[in-house]
Formats: C-alpha cells, sequence, structure tokens
C-alpha cells in the first residue's frame, strides 16, 4: 500500500475524466488501491490511494491537475456489526472531526479502513490498537 497519503482531485465534470487519469496512473505503472469518485454541480470530486503516491501526486500536476494530497490513517477492523462505532464514537469523545472514510479492502473477516481527520497524530495515538493492518 502506499505512505499514508491520499489524492484528491477536483475537477470539471466531463466524460473521461477518469479514463485519463487511469490511463495517466497505469501508463506509469501506479497502482490504483482504492478510488472514490463523487459528481455535484458540475465538478468531479475524486480521491484515490495509489502504490506510489508522489510519483502519481507529480504526473498527475505534469498533466494539468490540481491536486490535494491529505495524510489519512490505515486501520484494520473486524468486519462486524459495531465496530465503527466504537472508533467512530472514540473519536468523537476526543473531539476529532472525521473528515472522510473509505473502505479500502476486506479481507478474512476484516476492513481495512481510510481515514482522513482534522487531528491525524492525536487519532493514531488513540486508535493504536487498529493501526497494525500486517497482523
Amino acid at each position: 500500500m502506499g505512505k499514508n497519503k491520499q489524492i484528491t482531485l477536483v475537477v470539471d465534470d466531463k466524460v473521461g475524466v477518469l479514463a485519463d487519469v487511469a490511463c495517466i496512473l497505469g501508463k506509469a505503472r501506479i497502482n490504483i488501491e482504492s478510488i472514490s469518485a463523487v459528481s455535484m454541480e458540475g465538478k468531479a470530486i475524486i480521491t484515490l490511494f495509489v502504490s506510489d503516491e508522489k510519483r502519481a501526486a507529480g504526473l498527475l500536476r505534469k498533466y494539468g491537475f490540481h491536486i490535494l494530497e491529505s495524510e489519512i490513517i490505515v486501520l484494520k477492523l473486524k468486519d462486524e456489526p459495531g465496530e465503527l462505532s466504537k472508533v467512530s464514537s472514540a473519536l468523537s469523545e476526543a473531539g476529532i472531526n472525521i473528515i472522510n472514510l473509505y473502505i479500502i479492502a476486506k479481507e478474512r473477516g476484516f476492513s481495512i479502513i481510510a481515514a482522513k481527520v482534522d487531528k491525524p497524530s492525536a487519532a493514531k495515538r488513540l486508535l493504536k490498537p487498529y493501526l497494525d493492518i500486517e497482523a
């Protein structure tokens, strides 16, 4: 996986933008590990978690895309009811806001979650038991 950074592009919503982004990254042999795309009011918001975020960011900038890079935390939760509630409640009680959150993968009874929060250092300390995604 990448180094816990997500890349976000905000672009005009037009046919072929996602194909262009995927082609640029594919030709550079950069794997898209997770993607989210939303269209609203003439804009498209594309959020990527890639195998090499530095190269991807550089390439996308080279091709004229305005990108935002953000630190994320990657969590491993049991894939069962109530687990997300535990994590989100702990963050809420600590005054840490979740800006965005998405599932990167599901495997062997666990969900791998990427979360962007307003206080990543505090969130990492608080959620330390969930950070070991290799276990």
